[in-house]
């Protein structure tokens, strides 16, 4: 069978990536965004994005309003860093655990 078409489709480069997302970007979303955006950002693809939020099973969790779905950035963030965890001052360290408080032994 002949090829009809009178130019060509220039064909697509696979091998390119897609941007990475950083804290910046991803804060800059807002306070949600959608499923396909938190998918993109998690490695996923939208389909599954889709299926995982359909079936309760997404990474962070997704609000559904209506029949659009969305992701609250704060918590995808916090699923991206989940070592990093904000406390409101200095970690406790032997200097300051609160032992000078108790009597002394």
């Amino acid at each position: 069978m002949r090829d009809r078409r009178r130019t060509r489709t220039p064909h697509r480069a696979t091998t390119a990536t897609p941007p990475a997302w950083t804290d910046e970007a991803i804060r800059a979303l807002g306070a949600t965004t959608d499923v396909v955006t938190a998918g993109q950002i998690l490695g996923l693809s939208r389909n599954t994005a889709y299926t995982l939020a359909r079936t309760g099973t997404f990474p962070v969790p997704v609000i559904k309003a209506g029949a659009k779905y969305r992701v609250p950035v704060p918590a995808l963030l916090a699923a991206l860093r989940p070592d990093h965890v904000d406390h409101h001052g200095p970690p406790p360290t032997a200097d300051n655990t609160g032992a000078a408080d108790s009597p002394p032994t």
